[in-house]
């Protein structure tokens, strides 16, 4: 199995065909080909990583996606954040979260604590 780094920008791009075809193939994970596939999408992975850094999502976006994906009301983040008033302040970028907030948003809508706990990139001031 001869396989090499990914380097350049046409070696990725040659590495992302492979993977596709391979996929399309849906092979087993213990034959030649499902081990290729891991192997080659262990490397797309990390020239992604390295080139295409995702940054982590502002807070409160955060927080109003996970809202939209469970259709959540403003009402539904009360036993999270607080009275209706607070909440609206915190969606508002007026108030920032506070530990606790931070910890019942975590465990309740398993938002990863780290993400919540980042600076918002919209607060007002």
């Amino acid at each position: 199995m001869e396989i090499k780094a990914i380097r350049t920008e046409e070696d990725y791009l040659a590495a992302l065909r492979e993977v596709s075809d391979l996929i399309d193939m849906d092979p087993s994970e213990n034959s030649y080909e499902g081990d290729r596939l891991n192997v080659l999408g262990t490397l797309v992975q990390a020239y992604e990583a390295k080139h295409y850094p995702i940054d982590p999502p502002d807070p409160i976006e955060a927080i109003k996606f996970r809202m939209e994906q469970s259709g959540m009301t403003v009402k539904d983040l009360v036993p999270y954040i607080g009275p209706l008033n607070r909440v609206y302040e915190v969606l508002s970028y007026k108030r920032t979260l506070s530990l606790n907030m931070i910890r019942r948003l975590s465990e309740g809508l398993r938002i990863p604590a780290e993400i919540l706990i980042r600076e918002s990139e919209s607060v007002a001031a």
